[in-house]
């Protein structure tokens, strides 16, 4: 086969399973392609320009003739997951030991279950190509939300994940205060979380919403949704975001919304936030209820 480009042309012989790979993707001379040689594919870039016909009826896209030598040399980045890995060697006959073994595997048949052994043996070859400087770590980001609703084992588990050097950023997120850590008997801590977990981690500091910013989150929300508010209006839903929450105040959007549509307006005035919020209670507002008229509810 002959490959050519603007500067030179050679005459190579390949392998079988690349005439395979040009079979295809249909390549007819006049074609522009891209042969990867370590792994034998073959990409079709297009048809050379000198082909190109007066007439524009041709599906093909046409494409200049590439420069310089044929044989050329690419550094061609693969952005791949632990997991990635883990999957493409869950298999019985096990995994190559370089990077191009573990690439081309994820196509093969995945028979076996991912084990504990599979993933020490995939995390050894990570840090042997790290050492090596063939491969850099990115670590990601795991954000768990509500993770006081994690049990003891779950906690233990994540405890031990983060000593490894391929751990990841984890950002825990919790409303809870002093609480009882789930599957356990009664052992209460901080944030439903244990604290030799708790040690390890560094915890931010959050301040409640102003109501200044209470409005300006609201005002940002309504153009979001094409609601037509009036400031006066933005500024009330900013007052009762202050005394009661900012989600209690989004959802008020809404049936305010409906309401102002009943009347024929499109615009939401402080009339019907005002009644909307005479319909509704927030979750405070409910608990204090339920605590005053304790008698009269079913305990």
């Amino acid at each position: 086969m002959t490959l050519k480009t603007a500067k030179v042309s050679k005459t190579l012989k390949l392998a079988p399973t690349i005439h395979e790979n040009l079979v295809k993707e249909r390549v007819s001379v006049g074609d522009v392609i891209y042969i990867e040689a370590n792994t034998g594919s073959v990409k079709r870039v297009g048809r050379s320009d000198a082909f190109a016909s007066e007439f524009d009826l041709e599906s093909d896209t046409y494409v200049p003739v590439p420069k310089g030598e044929v044989h050329k040399k690419k550094d061609v980045v693969q952005d791949v997951t632990l997991h990635d890995l883990d999957i493409a060697n869950a298999r019985p006959s096990g995994g190559s030991s370089d990077v191009m073994g573990l690439l081309s595997s994820f196509n093969k048949p995945r028979k076996t279950e991912i084990t504990e052994k599979l993933r020490t043996e995939v995390n050894k070859v990570v840090n042997r190509y790290i050492d090596q400087g063939v491969a850099e770590l990115v670590p990601g980001v795991l954000f768990i939300d509500e993770v006081h609703m994690l049990d003891i084992e779950c906690f233990t588990y994540l405890n031990r994940c983060l000593e490894s050097p391929l751990s990841p950023i984890v950002i825990f997120a919790t409303n809870r205060g002093i609480c009882t850590i789930r599957g356990t008997d009664n052992i209460v801590a901080p944030h439903g979380m244990p604290v030799d977990l708790l040690d390890r981690v560094v915890i931010v500091r959050t301040l409640p919403y102003s109501q200044e910013e209470v409005v300006q989150i609201v005002a940002i929300r309504a153009k979001t949704e094409n609601l037509h508010i009036q400031p006066d209006a933005v500024a009330l839903l900013g007052d009762i975001g202050k005394n009661t929450s900012l989600r209690y105040v989004m959802q008020l959007l809404t049936p305010a919304q409906i309401l102002a549509k009943s009347y024929g307006r499109e615009d939401l005035t402080v009339a019907d936030i005002q009644e909307v919020d005479s319909l509704f209670f927030d979750a405070k507002s409910s608990a204090r209820l339920l605590i005053e008229h304790a008698d009269r509810y079913i305990s």
